[in-house]
């Protein structure tokens, strides 16, 4: 078989080709030739030139153990066409001269191919978040999902919801309507949300137009990301712009006349820079009676590489989000106190009650990002990113505040609420390699500051112009729910005309210094230590506007993590891990801080987690995890004395999860898994007894999708999700069904440049629960949806 390429042999790992030349010890992953050569040119101390846009996109063999100079560099480029040729200092890379000259290859066998990226299909095989280097998953200790930029497609995801619904043991909640609020491992977080490892924690819903692949990170994650990732975080990596072009066009119709428009473009400007750009349009309607959305976002990016050691990553984006506030439908038969006693209201699942046309919400958001990485000649790579955000959210509710009462009447409330956030994070990491005697080390350090000032400002929604607690509930008929009692919203600085309850008028400025230290430590080729801390001081500055009262805390945050990883061979690893993270007292949204807890220690969430992977082959992965997560300080009532409080252990959760991903044949793909959550409060605190089940957390859950292809033009797809049923509130009141799911889609390419998606979710049209905010917060499922999607590439 004759190739225009020459074919160079591969040497056998560890082995010394050059009888009498010098070797060296070098460990170099499989990855980007790029990467590779300059990791090679830093180990052996020697000057390796190249022309950038001959090795972009080329991938370079694993090499782990001792080579003379020569050897080594024949097999990062074995295949590649290209050869090093000695010269002055180091080594010249260059077209192979046997690269026009026909050469006869031996019979091989095809084996599944190895993965060079972080993602290959629905596999993953790195999580720079986990770490902040390039680890792979296997070697991390802890429990983390990939969803990635094909499965993104191929599900059709929009949503935060769309990605957790096949992430074992995380789950969503309804966020009343208008943000994202993610529940992992039995706790509710609104905040521990992350772009390219940098905190994006304002309530709002996020979209994934311009986003590669989404992390979810379960267990407590303090030693990386700092306060909060109490249970978990989801981390968004960005698209950024390279040399490859790229030019795309979606257009998507669906039920309930859903329509989006994306693109994205990718082009090279020279051999130095490259542009990117991203951007989307979305105006649809809902099945929910009222209730719509319009949504719009725009992404440019830019990649400079001034030498192959340095990298410049610049972008920008606005984002805007407009939409009807949709809390759901309420209980019915709810008995204060009695375990069971309600469930939701049965009416149709279109039912609006309050007003939608008196519950709209916004947000603008305005982010400016940087990434600025260099690797040095003496094996040391730093790396700085920074994030600038401005978020402007407002958002107004019309709802049910009440069960269905006897009367069949139900209470309406009325409220709304305006932030205002500017964040500044700006983090910097040194990365190094060292070999003490025959022990490795992989040691990450770093700092990070961030500023965060908030202003929030509330009023309370009042009836008929009575501006009195009375005025603050009028109700509606059962079967005639939507609310036209006049209505103002106004201030109450004091609670007087509340029942006591101020609304809020807050100024508050977070400043944060984090240093952190990560050992990766190789004992042994098959056992490995993961040990890092991490110490937060987190500064708040608190104003109630409504009084006056300013509060000043201080918080010393030290976050550690330990792990052991053993690999009874290479492609399994079994681990043990350890961490803790810590919620201060001003809460997930910063908004929280009082004189009944600005002196109190931050909540402390401690992880306890035996897992294991298995990467069964190159791009089919599956891990298990056993886990028991901690969370105390919890404020409480002190008993007889409800002007104290105290703190106190309050909940626990334990469970298992296992997930599969990747290709269980060439055509077909798979990714989903189970997991069994059991979380409960561990002492009674207001609103729930010890024992009772923690809100919104199903002891079971299991979801598996699937993608077959029958042809190189033609693929199917089928999803199943099943969740058992669960409590919508603490007070463990309201019974919540399960319910089992069906999904499925359909790919078909016409040519090379057009190719049709279309995606049935629900297709069996069953009637089910999505989420809730609480026992009269209630969000049905939606109806069987149709998507259809026209994809153009060029």
């Amino acid at each position: 078989m004759g190739i225009p390429h020459g074919v160079l042999a591969e040497p056998a790992a560890g082995a010394e080709i050059t009888p009498g030349a010098a070797s060296r010890a070098y460990d170099i992953s499989s990855g980007s030739l790029e990467a590779a050569l300059n990791q090679f040119a830093q180990q052996a101390g020697i000057d390796i030139t190249f022309n950038t846009a001959e090795v972009q996109g080329m991938a370079a063999h694993e090499l782990k153990g001792s080579f003379t100079e020569q050897a080594g560099l024949n097999r990062l480029l074995a295949g590649s066409g290209l050869e090093a040729v000695p010269q002055a200092g180091g080594y010249a890379v260059k077209k192979s001269a046997a690269a026009h000259q026909p050469a006869i290859l031996p019979a091989v066998n095809v084996t599944a191919p190895a993965i060079t990226g972080p993602t290959d299909g629905y596999m993953a095989t790195k999580s720079y978040s986990a770490t902040r280097t390039d680890t792979p998953l296997r070697d991390v200790p802890q429990s983390i999902t990939v969803v990635t930029r094909n499965l993104i497609k191929d599900q059709n995801m929009l949503s935060m919801g769309d990605v957790v619904r096949y992430v074992p043991g995380v789950g969503i909640s309804q966020g009343e309507g208008n943000r994202d609020a993610v529940i992992f491992r039995g706790n509710n977080s609104t905040g521990d949300f992350y772009v390219d490892g940098l905190r994006d924690d304002v309530q709002y819903f996020r979209d994934l137009y311009n986003i590669d692949r989404v992390e979810v990170l379960k267990g407590s994650n303090g030693m990386i990301f700092g306060r909060g990732g109490a249970g978990g975080v989801i981390n968004r990596v960005t698209k950024e712009a390279g040399w490859t072009p790229i030019t795309e066009i979606s257009a998507q119709y669906g039920s309930f006349s859903q329509k989006r428009v994306a693109v994205d473009i990718n082009r090279a400007i020279n051999e130095v820079a490259a542009f990117r750009l991203n951007a989307m349009y979305e105006h649809s309607n809902s099945f929910r009676n009222g209730v719509d959305l319009e949504r719009g976002g725009v992404n440019p990016t830019v990649t400079i590489k001034p030498s192959a050691q340095t990298k410049i990553v610049v972008g920008g984006e606005y984002f805007t989000d407009n939409r009807v506030g949709d809390r759901g439908i309420p209980s019915f038969g709810t008995v204060s106190g009695v375990v069971d006693s309600g469930r939701p209201a049965e009416t149709h699942r279109s039912t609006f009650f309050g007003d939608p046309n008196r519950s709209p919400n916004s947000v603008n958001v305005w982010a400016l990002n940087s990434l600025v990485e260099h690797a040095f000649d003496n094996g040391l790579t730093v790396r700085n990113r920074t994030r600038y955000a401005s978020y402007d959210k407002f958002y107004q509710n019309v709802f049910s505040s009440g069960q269905v009462s006897s009367a069949g009447t139900v209470p309406i409330q009325a409220y709304n609420d305006a932030t205002q956030r500017d964040n500044i994070f700006n983090q910097t990491d040194f990365l190094y390699n060292l070999n003490t005697g025959p022990i490795k080390h992989e040691i990450m350090t770093g700092v990070e500051y961030g500023r965060q000032v908030t202003d929030n400002f509330r009023n309370n929604g009042y009836f008929n112009n009575v501006f009195t607690n009375s005025g603050r509930t009028s109700s509606v008929s059962f079967f005639n729910p939507i609310s036209l009692t006049p209505l103002t919203f106004r201030p109450d600085p004091t609670g007087t005309a509340s029942g006591g309850s101020a609304t809020a008028n807050n100024h508050g400025v977070i400043e944060v210094v984090g240093v952190y230290l990560l050992d990766q430590i190789t004992l042994h080729p098959q056992l490995k230590a993961v040990l890092g801390i991490r110490y937060d001081n987190f500064d708040t500055k608190f104003r109630n506007n409504n009084t006056g009262q300013s509060f000043h805390t201080n918080d010393g945050l030290i976050s550690p993590r330990a792990g052991l990883i053993y690999k009874p061979i290479e492609m399994v690893s079994i681990y043990g891990n350890y961490s803790l993270a810590y919620v201060p007292r001003a809460g997930d949204q910063l908004t929280s801080l009082s004189l009944t807890n600005a002196s109190l220690k931050p909540e402390q969430f401690m992880n306890l987690e035996l897992g294991a992977k298995w990467d069964i082959r190159p791009d089919l992965a599956l891990t298990a995890a056993l886990y028991q997560l901690e969370r105390s300080n919890v404020i409480a009532p002190v008993p007889n004395d409800p002007t104290q409080t105290m703190l106190v252990d309050g909940q626990r959760a334990r469970g298992a999860e296992v997930g599969l991903m990747g290709r269980i044949t060439p055509q077909w793909s798979v990714m989903g898994g189970y997991a069994y959550t059991d979380a409960e409060i561990t002492r009674a605190i207001t609103g729930a007894q010890a024992g009772a089940v923690v809100a919104q957390v199903p002891k079971h859950t299991f979801s598996m999708w699937n993608r077959y292809d029958f042809a190189p033009w033609l693929g199917l797809g089928l999803g199943v999700v099943y969740r058992s049923s669960m409590y919508a509130a603490l007070d463990n009141t309201v019974l919540l069904p399960g319910f089992t799911r069906l999904d499925s889609a359909m790919f078909v390419r016409l040519n090379k440049t057009l190719r049709v998606q279309a995606n049935i979710e629900n297709i069996a049209d069953i009637e089910y629960v999505a989420s809730a905010h609480n026992n009269n917060n209630i969000l049905p499922g939606a109806p069987r949806i149709y998507r259809l999607t026209v994809i153009a590439n060029f």
